[in-house]
């Protein structure tokens, strides 16, 4: 009897063995991004044993990782009706809801599942908590912070589970993106300490260094994944791409065709689009308008966003703006959370070669500037939009962008925000220049170049010289600028003078005060000795001024005596040019 029992716990281990083994091959096919293998070895599964909770949980994760929400919702909907109990199903519509925008109804199926699949001690089943925590990864609605947290748990819970791992580190990324990438590049490299040859975290390690622009690491990484899995068909389709964005066609077209080895038995439509691609590559955009046009007709209303982009590339190469947009609108209506910053920029040439304006293209750029959660890769996408600004004309776009630039930063330059001031003029933007040049004299008080340019704006904004706060802004703008032009009148000669001429213009001028105007006139001629306007100016102000208050060195209406004078007018005929 004994032996009996024995043989019969031998004979349920290697059922259950081989079932795993079973399950681990299509969770590898998934891995892989061979999806139809993947949906056929469940489907075998479960026409063996329709009951068989793990290889539905697959198929459903199998039909999201696809993009058929439907599908999986219709496998775990009907597998519910039979095995209500389930966690790991329960885990899966919550998994759908999520992704469907319904928060509350997934997070009462997480609650539920978790609550069931507690063990007589109350600890948490590692398994359940894993699911959890991939679907909120996956769902862009997602609680990403609770994902990595759950996970976490998960791990110490099951410290050996290569799976628990992998969605930690994707979890990471989304938790914390730009900041996080020792904590993920721990968490995946913990999966290679459980399993050296697990290809897929080998692929997440690269996506990472991408992120980091480390290319020699991205590279090294989806080398590693093909040596130990000569047969990872999505370690292949990285590799292609890597090369492709390089325009090394030799490469591209090697990987390509290991990729399309690699899965004989999947939809010939991804390996028609990547042709399509290599097309793009060799320049050859009718070819890849042809072949990428034969899959969306091929595909109908089920064309994946990606067939899309590409060929919203090709038509706009084509200069066929009208088919281009056709096809990116497409892509951005049916493309769910995958956007990158090229996308935006490809929609913004789009919409300049359709005559828009500078306005809406700002509106484009700055969108993919939020999808970008790397600093660096950030303001560098930010800085090629403001390039392109330039490039057009958009000054006024040009200098929010570099706004935006400069905010974005970390530690920036305060000196940067004389250039947008600047720009701002230059866009006749002066009240937003004005405040541009009050923010950066704010944090460089000594500094000339802010306080002679909020001179020079102010002096712009109000050419009649009545306005307030415009005149007070212009004078003491000059007057600082001056002083400080005083401290190393070589450097700062030419400001100095142009503020010089610009206060002798509103005091002689406008106040009709020669001896207040007689202050800066002195002061820009000791700047540069040998400016023969300024000579003139002091001369003729000498003689209009009697001896005894050429002697005085702050004059009661000079801004030297700290009082503005109250009136609201000024002028440039004696002063020159301000």
């Amino acid at each position: 009897m004994k032996k009996t029992i024995l043989t019969l716990l031998a004979s349920g281990s290697m059922i259950i063995a081989t079932k795993a083994q079973t399950i681990q091959e299509g969770i590898n096919h998934l891995y892989a991004d061979r999806f139809q293998s993947a949906v056929n070895t469940f489907q075998k599964l479960l026409a063996v044993n329709p009951n068989n909770i793990e290889a539905t949980y697959w198929l459903g994760q199998t039909y999201f990782d696809m993009d058929d929400n439907n599908m999986a919702k219709q496998v775990y909907e009907k597998a519910l009706t039979a095995n209500g109990n389930a966690p790991l199903l329960l885990v899966g519509m919550g998994h759908y809801n999520l992704v469907s925008g319904k928060a509350n109804e997934a997070r009462q199926n997480f609650e539920t599942a978790l609550s069931m699949s507690k063990d007589k001690k109350g600890k948490d089943n590692p398994d359940v908590l894993n699911a959890i925590g991939r679907a909120h990864t996956d769902a862009k609605m997602g609680d990403y912070k609770y994902a990595e947290q759950i996970l976490r748990t998960a791990s110490e819970l099951s410290p050996k589970n290569t799976d628990i791992w992998l969605n930690l580190g994707n979890a990471i990324r989304k938790a914390r993106p730009g900041e996080a990438g020792r904590d993920a590049y721990e968490a995946y490299h913990k999966t290679l300490e459980i399993n050296p040859n697990f290809a897929y975290a080998y692929v997440r390690l690269a996506k990472l260094f991408e992120t980091q622009r480390n290319w020699d690491l991205v590279l090294e990484n989806l080398n590693k994944a093909v040596s130990v899995d000569p047969n990872f068909s999505l370690a292949y389709y990285e590799l292609f791409f890597y090369y492709f964005v390089r325009s090394d066609f030799p490469n591209s077209e090697k990987y390509f065709n290991k990729y399309v080895g690699s899965r004989p038995n999947e939809d010939k439509w991804e390996h028609d689009y990547l042709n399509a691609q290599l097309c793009y590559i060799k320049k050859d955009y009718d070819c890849a308008i042809t072949k990428g046009e034969a899959v969306r007709a091929q595909m109908g209303t089920k064309v994946k966003p990606r067939v899309l982009r590409g060929l919203a590339y090709a038509y706009l190469e084509k200069k066929d703006f009208a088919k281009a947009k056709a096809a990116d609108d497409e892509f951005f209506a049916k493309e769910k959370d995958g956007f990158v910053p090229a996308d935006y920029k490809r929609k913004a040439e789009i919409a300049a070669g359709s005559g828009v304006p500078c306005e809406e293209l700002y509106g484009i750029y700055l969108a993919g500037a939020a999808v970008d959660t790397v600093l660096q890769t950030k303001l560098d996408y930010m800085d090629d939009a403001a390039k392109d600004f330039n490039k057009r004309g958009c000054k006024k776009q040009e200098a929010d962008m570099r706004l935006a630039i400069f905010n974005t930063r970390n530690k920036p330059n305060p000196l940067g925000l004389i250039n947008i001031g600047i720009l701002y003029t230059q866009a006749d933007q002066l009240a937003k220049a004005d405040s541009i040049f009050a923010a950066y004299t704010a944090l460089q008080p000594d500094s000339i170049y802010g306080h002679y340019w909020r001179g020079k704006v102010n002096g712009t904004l109000d050419t009649t010289f009545k306005v307030e706060p415009y005149v007070s802004n212009m004078i003491s703008g000059y007057t600082k600028a001056l002083d400080i032009a005083q401290t190393d009148k070589v450097r700062y000669k030419s400001l100095g003078t142009t503020s010089s001429l610009a206060l002798i213009g509103y005091y002689n001028n406008i106040k009709l005060d020669k001896e207040a105007a007689l202050i800066p006139a002195l002061k820009g001629l000791e700047l540069d000795t040998s400016n023969d306007q300024l000579k003139k100016i002091v001369d003729y102000l000498r003689t209009k001024t009697p001896a005894k208050q050429q002697k005085q060195t702050t004059p009661k209406n000079s801004p030297q005596a700290g009082t503005i004078p109250k009136s609201n007018t000024s002028a440039t005929k004696t002063g020159g040019k301000r």
